[in-house]
């Protein structure tokens, strides 16, 4: 299983955003795409990969949407159909066990401190060791939207072992692509 956690800091918890201005609910199009780089083959889908993501952003607190390759349906990879998704997901109510929005996106409260409790994971960052030399990878990798880590989120990253994509900042999409390909060169 490969699993890619997304931490949205502003993205919109409330499921009245606007599929017309996705940039404007907290740069939700940055992380409709991250799902749709986790999750989706040229003509098919990751079975064997998740994607979460944290949204951090207001205004009914931190939440955890999970979208399962294995389970997920009606998902195509374009931005406004994954929000649709998304937005259903957001307007269940929801506790800090997920609960199942629809095939395979499922929804709870809770942020990051939440994920890191029960996933052990591995984390991006620009001083991490190469992926390329990296004798393992992690299953779970957590990564940022457009913003840096905070300094809290810092903290409760620091003990986790970092991997580096290269010498250059990429977008978390693109990220997520430069690892799954890396994972399935190895793979192969």
């Amino acid at each position: 299983m490969r699993r890619f956690v997304v931490v949205g800091h502003r993205g919109s918890t409330d499921p009245g955003f606007s599929l017309n201005d996705l940039p404007g609910a907290g740069r939700m199009d940055e992380l409709c795409r991250c799902v749709a780089a986790s999750l989706c083959l040229s003509h098919g889908m990751r079975r064997d990969a998740e994607c979460w993501l944290v949204l951090l952003g207001e205004p009914k607190g931190p939440k955890t949407i999970g979208f399962s390759g294995a389970k997920v349906r009606n998902l195509s990879p374009d931005e406004r159909n994954i929000a649709g998704l998304i937005k259903k997901a957001l307007a269940l109510p929801c506790g800090t066990t997920f609960r199942e929005a629809s095939p395979g996106v499922m929804v709870r409260k809770g942020g990051l401190d939440a994920v890191l409790a029960e996933c052990p994971c591995g984390v991006l960052d620009e001083g991490g060791e190469d992926v390329r030399e990296a004798s393992s990878l992690p299953e779970t990798v957590l990564l940022s939207d457009h913003l840096n880590f905070t300094e809290e989120e810092e903290e409760l990253t620091g003990g986790l072992p970092a991997y580096s994509l290269g010498p250059r900042v990429l977008h978390a999409d693109q990220a997520i692509v430069v690892l799954h390909n890396e994972r399935d060169r190895r793979e192969s």
